[in-house]
């Protein structure tokens, strides 16, 4: 068990910046994801393509919770280098707004910026692109509690910590995400009442100390949720398009099992709004919820909204 007692010394630039090299999230480090530059307050990084990532094996464009935990990660580096090393974050808000789908086959890279530190909270802008980052896939902004407990990621060890195995997706050619390699690969199951379960694993964890539930997964599967949803109560054959997602974190995924359900506020012709929470052991206390919208495919003869 780590020694949280004695105080924690601020770390120089350099020794900070190597230090979130080396100790990041377990999802972060068996993802792939890299940090390939930093300055004060700024993190650039890098995911690199894997089939594993895929939402939809018909255009191998990759899911969008990809996209989510890549960026909630990237912000978190960037506050982080806007401290020094002595403090625990932890994400209270995420707003993705999705500019165009991943190119199949090529890296993702972040670009994010710590724009401002108060005493409790640190706000984050960010952006993944692909080739420019002038043309990204996608923006987003954020929100970090600081000194959110008495863990310190970049210090501490956990108690008989293991390196969790590498991200696979398990075949599944006639369940319901057959298409879906990532959300195969979060073992994501849906039940019959439309709410849908994702078991923990350590693959998810964010914080090992803790250890608690990346937030980045848990935005992922409140997004299978919601598509998964939205395509159930609408008939619909292909999934929508991500259009923005907005996630509020309301307290830490423990390591248990998680569970998700999502209702449709408004549907258009073409653009459907839904909310969708997520829970563990006690429906009535989320872990999380969301709030976005999707671009449905045009229905002839009904008219906009």
């Amino acid at each position: 068990m780590s020694d949280t007692s004695k105080p924690n010394a601020p770390l120089p630039f350099e020794e900070l910046a190597k230090a979130i090299r080396g100790r990041r999230s377990v999802y972060g480090y068996i993802s792939g994801l890299k940090l390939d530059r930093t300055a004060p307050a700024e993190a650039w990084s890098s995911l690199p393509y894997r089939p594993v990532f895929v939402g939809d094996t018909e255009t191998g464009v990759l899911h969008g919770g990809v996209v989510t935990a890549m960026l909630d990660e990237s912000c978190g580096m960037a506050v982080q280098l806007a401290l020094d090393g002595t403090r625990a974050i932890a994400t209270l808000d995420l707003r993705i707004d999705y500019q165009k789908p991943a190119t199949p086959g090529l890296d993702i890279k972040a670009h994010s910026i710590c724009y401002r530190v108060t005493r409790s909270i640190a706000f984050v802008r960010a952006t993944a692109y692909q080739e420019s980052e002038d043309d990204p896939v996608a923006t987003a902004t954020s929100c970090f509690m600081v000194g959110a407990n008495r863990t310190n990621m970049l210090k501490d060890k956990p108690a008989g910590y293991r390196a969790p195995p590498p991200l696979e997706a398990p075949e599944d050619p006639t369940g319901p995400f057959a298409r879906s390699p990532f959300a195969r690969c979060l073992g994501i199951r849906l039940s019959e009442d439309g709410t849908l379960m994702m078991p923990f694993s350590p693959q998810i964890i964010g914080n090992p100390m803790l250890p608690a539930i990346h937030g980045g997964m848990t935005g992922a599967f409140l997004e299978t949720a919601a598509i998964t949803g939205v395509m159930r109560e609408l008939g619909a054959s292909a999934p929508p398009k991500p259009i923005g997602l907005t996630i509020n974190y309301l307290r830490s995924g423990r390591a248990l099992d998680s569970y998700a359900s999502v209702s449709i506020v408004k549907q258009g012709r073409r653009v459907v709004a839904f909310e969708a929470r997520a829970w563990q052991d006690d429906a009535a206390r989320p872990i999380a919820s969301a709030f976005g919208h999707f671009m449905l495919r045009p229905t002839p003869g009904a008219d906009e909204e």
